[in-house]
């Protein structure tokens, strides 16, 4: 199995080659249940066997977890053969186990609390922690992580981060870290493309992570903001293409979708996708992965994974072939939006 790739370049500096599947690793962290340092370990050895070359990691995953796995798994890899990414906006700091962050969400992390911090200082400080953690000589991309309404609970608090972003000169730090070369690649791990649209009209951005939000159950980024990166040459990684399990699963009772339990108008449509996929002897998830890669401004997809058979099934996601025919039905059936590159 050979897993394709994607090359981007915006700024004519030799740019990045991305495999078109990444590794997300929040589940590393310990997300909703633990995993041994073991599990983890050979979840990432079977993605690089697998050919996977993209890792995207951040200080919030497990409180620090995420990262330090991601440590020794990488000391050994020859390091012009894979790109990296991590984040920025939280800081991560000890403390007392009943003041720990995310509870009931990362199991059996560290004692860490997250504390927000879009400045200049918060900027440089989480990149050198998260070096720290890493081990590595060079981080490739760096996000800035978290400016959306979801994370901070209303456009009000999220417009307020935008501005401590900008104001408090953390945009001008990420900025000079690519200035400086010492990041190849600066953008955006948002959950909202609005967001994402914001951050691109306001600034010099190569790269955005946007989750969840350009799926086959989701496409109103094509409204403004995929097309805004296509002329401004931004690329864009899906992260969470399966819309938090839905997607992967198809509608079982208890799927997820966005972090919590399908409503039934998620649920039918999701149904309705499946049906056409059967039609086509199409496997949902394969379709589901596959659909994003067809924008011409998608550079990789990166599900997550808690083990190796999650690995796997993304290993066979990203090579699986599609029929045109598929997305042509979809269309006529209404479950897909015409413009849609397909």
């Amino acid at each position: 199995m050979v897993i394709k790739t994607r090359h981007w370049d915006r700024l004519g500096n030799g740019g990045l080659t991305f495999t078109e599947l990444g590794f997300g690793t929040a589940p590393l962290g310990n997300l909703y249940k633990a995993i041994t340092d073991d599990q983890a370990r050979a979840t990432l050895d079977a993605a690089w066997a697998g050919g996977v070359r993209y890792y995207d990691t951040a200080p919030l995953y497990g409180l620090g977890l995420s990262e330090t796995r991601l440590n020794p798994f990488l000391r050994d890899k020859p390091r012009d053969e894979y790109v990296l990414s991590s984040k920025v906006g939280r800081l991560i700091q000890p403390c007392a186990q009943v003041h720990r962050a995310g509870i009931g969400k990362w199991f059996e992390v560290p004692c860490r609390r997250e504390q927000y911090d879009y400045t200049y200082d918060g900027v440089m400080r989480s990149f050198e922690h998260s070096f720290s953690r890493l081990g590595v000589d060079r981080i490739d991309i760096l996000y800035v992580h978290d400016l959306c309404v979801f994370t901070h609970g209303s456009k009000e608090a999220s417009n307020a981060r935008i501005e401590e972003f900008f104001a408090g000169r953390g945009y001008d730090a990420m900025i000079s870290l690519r200035d400086q070369g010492l990041v190849r690649a600066i953008g955006g791990g948002i959950n909202e493309w609005e967001v994402c649209q914001t951050l691109a009209e306001r600034g010099d951005f190569d790269l955005f992570l946007l989750a969840g939000r350009y799926t086959l159950l989701e496409q109103t980024a094509l409204d403004s903001f995929l097309p805004l990166c296509e002329k401004l040459g931004i690329g864009i990684v899906t992260g969470g293409p399966y819309n938090s399990g839905i997607l992967a699963t198809g509608a079982v009772p208890g799927a997820y979708y966005n972090y919590e339990s399908a409503p039934q108008k998620i649920m039918d449509k999701v149904n309705a996708i499946e049906f056409v996929c059967k039609r086509h002897s199409v496997r949902l998830v394969d379709a589901a992965f596959q659909f994003p890669l067809l924008h011409p401004a998608h550079v990789a997809v990166i599900p997550g994974g808690q083990g190796e058979s999650e690995m796997t099934a993304n290993l066979q996601a990203a090579s699986a072939e599609i029929p045109d025919a598929l997305w042509s039905d979809l269309k006529a059936d209404g479950l897909l939006r015409e413009d849609a590159p397909t």
